[in-house]
């Protein structure tokens, strides 16, 4: 976000001829820097006598904060409202928003800005709707599945693939949801109220296109870019403006390129976040390098190996058209002749057999992608808690997340940023809440005030995916940097709910709101 320091400091910068660095204490950061969340949502959902869902009324306060940071006005409308939906086939739907300015530090985008919110909504809605009609949880979201595809939703999203049904079927039969009666039992047998929890989230992410970010307002495009530049040697320098701070660019588009010329990883160096070096770039947020920037730079490397063809094709004497490619080998189509793309690089910058008469030495090439639609990962997540109804503590017994990224680059990082969104959205639903006094005082200033989940807060996850590429980038990729965020606090408070007896609660379920909820439950 634009915060008033960033300009200061390149403003002292310029006046100083040196560089400026900006440092906040803790206790700066939680007053001054953006919060995220706080919806207060009034929702309503139809069916007919079989659990088919007809239409959903949603209406909401957005807290904006004092002042408008760079997200804040389009995490709870564009972002929030187009994703109600969900993963079901409601016909109608009708979301009304009113955005308010208070006291508070602005409010703005946080892992998954806006679809977390929504899902939350969602979820708990058709968890509600299931209690309420005595329908098995995962049959009424089935009853409801889109099946279909491409699918135009009925809030402005077009769904161009997906397999809802897989992911559920998977979670279900991880957390061995058919012997939950009989843990409940269990639990209860020592005092102890045991729930289990759904959530069913999509994600529209791979912020894109620029056209429709025009139209909101935006005043820049969504492209991304990308360079390749191949050496004498044949090792690959690749230039990204998809800046990487944890995500493992470096680990993944090297997979990419690695694989696609059929070269060693180790040969293959990514260079990022230097402006003096990489083409224009929009960055890295809204889930979107491995779709956009990934994609960006495949284009640059359908434009390397296309010009690899025709030199190639010149070495070999033979006809461009029957020059074939695969994983760093140009072969002639029916023949024994081959060149690898290390003798085709070196031919590229020492140009002594080479056809100057059509092509100019070296093999360097760049390209901006600018993606038509968002990609749409999906996944369900079934959550199974215990409380102990004398203190109000709630233990996460099991919990599993099957997701559907399309195709995986790194199963290993992609497991990590599933892992890391889960925990982020446990912290909302079960702990973490900005809180002010009636003057308007931030009470929650520090660690000590302010919870954070921690290691003992929290189950062994299982994780799992399904697969259904996505129709419109070559890489058949989806985001998957927020999705956890995005499905795990619904997932939590279903099952909070469903272990308590009780129609709603609000996050974050510490144990003091818990035991409040069990006392007014006793009491009524």
């Amino acid at each position: 976000y634009l915060y008033a320091e960033d300009v200061v400091v390149t403003w002292a910068a310029k006046q100083l001829n040196r560089p400026v660095k900006w440092t906040a204490e803790r206790s700066e950061s939680y007053l001054s820097d953006a919060h995220g969340r706080d919806h207060t949502t009034t929702a309503e959902l139809a069916l007919d006598k079989d659990g088919k869902f007809l239409a959903m009324r949603v209406k909401t306060i957005a807290n904006v904060g004092a002042y408008l940071s760079t997200f804040a006005s389009c995490v709870p409308t564009i972002l929030y409202a187009t994703l109600l939906a969900g993963q079901y086939t409601t016909p109608l739907i009708h979301c009304e928003v009113t955005a308010v300015f208070t006291n508070t530090s602005p409010v703005d985008a946080y892992r998954g800005a806006g679809r977390p919110e929504a899902t939350y909504v969602v979820e708990r809605l058709v968890e509600t709707a299931a209690r309420e009609l005595k329908l098995d949880p995962a049959e009424i979201r089935r009853r409801n599945f889109i099946r279909s595809f491409p699918y135009q939703t009925p809030v402005a999203l077009l769904y161009d693939t997906g397999n809802y049904d897989a992911t559920l079927d998977a979670a279900v039969k991880m957390a061995d949801v058919a012997g939950f009666a009989a843990r409940k039992a269990e639990s209860a047998k020592r005092g102890k109220l045991r729930g289990l929890g759904y959530a069913c989230y999509i994600e529209a992410c791979g912020i894109a296109p620029s056209a429709v970010a025009g139209s909101l307002g935006a005043r820049a495009g969504l492209f991304e870019a990308g360079e390749i530049r191949v050496h004498p040697t044949g090792s690959v320098t690749v230039f990204t403006g998809s800046h990487s701070h944890g995500q493992g660019h470096e680990t993944s588009f090297a997979q990419v390129v690695a694989d696609r010329l059929g070269m060693p990883i180790e040969n293959v160096d990514i260079v990022h976040g230097d402006t003096s070096k990489v083409l224009f770039g929009m960055g890295t947020y809204g889930s979107r390098s491995i779709a956009v920037g990934g994609t960006a730079i495949m284009k640059a490397l359908d434009k390397v190996i296309a010009k690899g063809r025709k030199i190639a094709a010149h070495l070999m004497e033979a006809a461009e058209a029957d020059v074939e490619y695969d994983r760093g080998v140009y072969k002639v189509a029916g023949t024994d002749k081959k060149k690898m793309f290390g003798e085709v690089a070196f031919a590229a910058y020492v140009p002594h057999n080479y056809p100057h008469d059509k092509l100019e030495p070296g093999l360097n090439e760049n390209a901006f992608y600018d993606p038509s639609n968002f990609t749409f990962p999906a996944g369900s997540y079934v959550c199974e808690v215990e409380v102990d109804p004398e203190t109000g503590k709630v233990g996460i017994e099991k919990w599993v997340a099957v997701d559907d990224f399309g195709k995986i680059i790194n199963p290993m990082i992609v497991e990590g940023q599933v892992h890391g969104g889960l925990v982020q959205g446990i912290g909302q639903a079960l702990l973490e809440g900005c809180q002010y006094d009636a003057t308007g005082q931030l009470v929650t200033g520090s660690f000590m005030d302010y919870s954070i989940p921690r290691a003992d807060d929290l189950p062994s996850f299982l994780v799992d995916t399904r697969e259904t590429p996505c129709t419109h980038n070559p890489l058949g990729v989806k985001g998957c940097g927020e999705a956890g965020a995005i499905g795990a606090p619904a997932a939590l408070m279903n099952a909070i709910t469903d272990a308590l007896g009780i129609k709603d609660l609000a996050m974050p379920a510490t144990p003091q709101t818990v035991w409040r909820a069990l006392q007014q439950k006793k009491a009524a």
